[in-house]
């Protein structure tokens, strides 16, 4: 399925089940087909579940423009208002979480019942003087550049730590192309915008508002966004939200952690 938004984007979307819906948003260079492992889990327990493919990514328009937060949370809104969402669950991975954040302050929470922020690029991942916390711009700059020399390099020596295969976590080698494969399809200039977008982005004002329900889960092995750095901060940010560490997880544990995932945010969403 799919709609357009006020500048003329066509994004498409999946839309399943019956119930309370939980809107599903992708990690930056991943589609809704990241979710393959949640949204039957949660059709099959009486939940709605809406997936988006942002733009550039999957089977949605890639324009010139509109690569950074605001606009992603915009489209995001124009979704929820075109299904008329409410009662929502708003699941975010990565640069996902970092969209609904931008929703929640950008929109407010009047659709919104709980967010969960997983793995998410949160809550502010430049250092600065006034966040020592961050990764040195140095080191955000170098992966900047060997990602514009060799995007598909840069991605498949990332592809192992991912999932964080070096602390036991099964995955296939069909999984992992998969994966890759999801990633390499992206608008190549879309992934640059967005990934400086991102992590050049401030959101611990915005978080310390948030008034809904609040989930934060993170793996400590995660080497895309450490927990240090991002899934600790955010929960203590986010007035009264529930922290979950997955000792052995990585940033890609919807796959490698499924099941237990799946009955967090589960647990999560009948207890809120």
């Amino acid at each position: 399925m799919f709609f357009q938004t006020t500048d003329g984007t066509r994004l498409a979307y999946e839309d399943y089940g019956q119930g309370k819906p939980i809107v599903f948003v992708a990690s930056v260079m991943l589609s809704a087909d990241m979710w393959e492992y949640q949204i039957p889990y949660f059709v099959e327990r009486g939940y709605r579940c809406v997936a988006l493919d942002r733009r550039a990514h999957g089977r949605s328009d890639r324009p010139s423009t509109g690569y950074d937060l605001d606009t992603g949370a915009d489209d995001l809104a124009e979704l929820i208002e075109l299904l008329d969402l409410r009662d929502i669950t708003l699941v975010g991975h990565s640069m996902g979480g970092a969209e609904v954040a931008r929703y929640l302050a950008r929109h407010g929470d009047e659709r919104v019942a709980r967010v969960a922020f997983v793995s998410a690029m949160l809550p502010f991942l430049l250092q600065t003087d006034d966040n020592p916390e961050g990764v040195p711009g140095a080191a955000l700059e170098a992966s900047m550049a060997a990602l514009d020399a060799d995007r598909p390099k840069w991605l498949a020596q990332r592809a192992q730590a991912f999932f964080a295969t070096h602390l036991g976590n099964e995955i296939s080698p069909a999984q992992v192309e998969f994966t890759l494969r999801q990633c390499l399809e992206v608008s190549p200039w879309a992934i640059r915008q967005y990934q400086r977008a991102a992590m050049t982005f401030d959101h611990r004002a915005s978080l310390a508002e948030i008034a809904v329900p609040a989930l934060v889960v993170h793996g400590a092995a995660d080497a895309s966004i450490p927990v240090a750095v991002s899934g600790r901060r955010t929960a203590k940010l986010v007035p009264g939200a529930t922290y979950l560490e997955y000792p052995t997880g990585g940033h890609g544990l919807f796959v490698t952690h499924r099941d237990r995932f799946n009955d967090d945010l589960h647990t999560f969403i009948k207890s809120t």
